[in-house]
């Protein structure tokens, strides 16, 4: 013996989904542009290219410390992932 809900229960949940899916869909449509930078396709990170994340992150603080080449900023967040916001060159 198989339930079935009433037409307007039915009616009303098809609604609230409806509403639900098109308030994420416009969440995600007003969702900033990505402005971090990508990893630059120059001389110096091209070898990074053909390595793996994991392996070429653990080269960037070679250069990117308070007393390298590039440091980075004092409010930069935590080097262990960057390439999870420093994207390869397209």
């Amino acid at each position: 013996m198989t339930t079935t809900l009433p037409k307007r229960k039915t009616l009303l949940l098809n609604i609230v989904f409806v509403v639900v899916v098109l308030g994420l869909l416009l969440f995600l449509w007003n969702a900033p542009p990505e402005t971090t930078p990508r990893m630059p396709p120059d001389e110096n990170h091209q070898r990074f290219f053909a390595m793996d994340r994991k392996e070429a992150e653990s080269f960037c603080e070679t250069c990117h410390q308070p007393d390298g080449i590039s440091p980075l900023s004092e409010d930069h967040p935590p080097t262990f992932r960057c390439l999870f916001c420093h994207k390869l060159p397209e």
